[in-house]
């Protein structure tokens, strides 16, 4: 090639260059593209079976606990007004006894064959006779009232005891739990940091979800989502309504397919920071209202029958707060929640 025609085509490609140089946005200036629906649980073993498991026990064990200490409550009740009939009964089935013990068994004869009255003898031996017999019916129905009160005070007693014993096996069981979900935690960093403060006494109350009061048995996943065109529980979707109606209505997606984890099941959703798609918080106007939606989520736990909650490189677990949080996804840009 000759010199002149290669000094032209090194120009026209330096030229080119810098055009496209000046054309290309900086770095800095360029705003970031929202970032599709996050796939944070793809290789976190934390947000596994384990957990999951942990989980769903601890919620029923707390729930039976709860009804065994009702029961107990309830069982004393009973066994202090079985005790209030027992001790009114006794000093007059006591009495009935004693008078039986001093009269001895002629008592009844003499009694019928005893004449102190003016009228005829067969009437009044008729008369004695059944006065006799309504004073038998009234003792057999005391001394009856009373064992019947003495049966009353030993069956609440009984059952006392077997909901003791039910809640002491209660309580070994969500120590286990307990003791489990640390060990998933520290899979993923696990250090605890009781100073988070995402617990908010303003935040709103939000309304019991289907089966508070049961440990939030499985549900299957047979409701429309409201955020794609798949399907979500209808503990997740009452726990979506719950977090709109608490004020909290930028952009959010529940059920995604794929994956072994709470997405694909209809038992979890990712809050943004955002009207729409996700970006890393990028101001102090996202940073409150992830700090704000955690808040909430988790003052309700109980009530709406969430299972774990992560925001900003941390996670929160009931009965272990908040922990440190160093899965594939950090959730800098947005709030993750799971069901039961």
């Amino acid at each position: 090639m000759r010199a002149p025609l290669r000094r032209r085509l090194a120009t026209a490609l330096a030229l080119l260059t810098a055009a496209a140089v000046v054309a290309a946005p900086s770095e800095a200036s360029a705003a970031p593209a929202p970032k599709p629906a996050p796939q944070e649980e793809a290789d976190s073993p934390v947000l596994g079976d384990v957990l999951a498991s942990a989980g769903k026990r601890l919620a029923e064990a707390k729930a039976e606990r709860t009804k065994s200490q009702r029961r107990q409550q309830q069982l004393g009740n009973q066994l202090k007004q079985a005790e209030a009939k027992l001790a009114a009964l006794t000093p007059e089935a006591s009495e009935i006894a004693a008078e039986s013990y001093r009269s001895g068994k002629l008592s009844a004869i003499s009694m019928l064959l005893s004449n102190n009255s003016s009228d005829s003898a067969a009437s009044s031996f008729m008369d004695r006779a059944s006065a006799l017999n309504e004073l038998n019916l009234f003792n057999n129905s005391k001394i009856r009232a009373l064992n019947a009160a003495r049966d009353e005070v030993g069956a609440a007693k009984k059952a006392i005891d077997e909901e003791v014993a039910k809640q002491a096996a209660q309580e070994k069981i969500i120590k286990k739990q307990q003791s489990d979900a640390a060990k998933a935690l520290a899979l993923v960093g696990g250090n605890s940091r009781p100073d988070k403060g995402l617990v908010a006494a303003t935040s709103p109350v939000a309304r019991p979800g289907p089966g508070m009061a049961d440990g939030f048995p499985g549900l299957p996943c047979n409701k429309n989502d409201p955020t794609t065109g798949g399907c979500i529980t209808a503990r997740t979707l009452h726990m979506y309504n719950e977090v709109r109606r608490a004020g909290f209505k930028r952009f959010v997606g529940c059920f995604r397919s794929g994956g072994p984890f709470e997405h694909p099941k209809g038992r979890a959703c990712d809050w943004s920071l955002r009207s729409s798609g996700f970006s890393r918080a990028a101001n102090d106007d996202q940073m409150k209202y992830g700090n704000d939606l955690a808040a909430f989520l988790i003052r309700n736990a109980d009530k709406l029958g969430i299972l774990y909650v992560i925001w900003y490189k941390e996670i929160w677990f009931p009965d272990e707060g908040w922990s440190s949080y160093s899965g594939p996804s950090d959730h800098t840009d947005h709030v993750h929640v799971s069901m039961l």
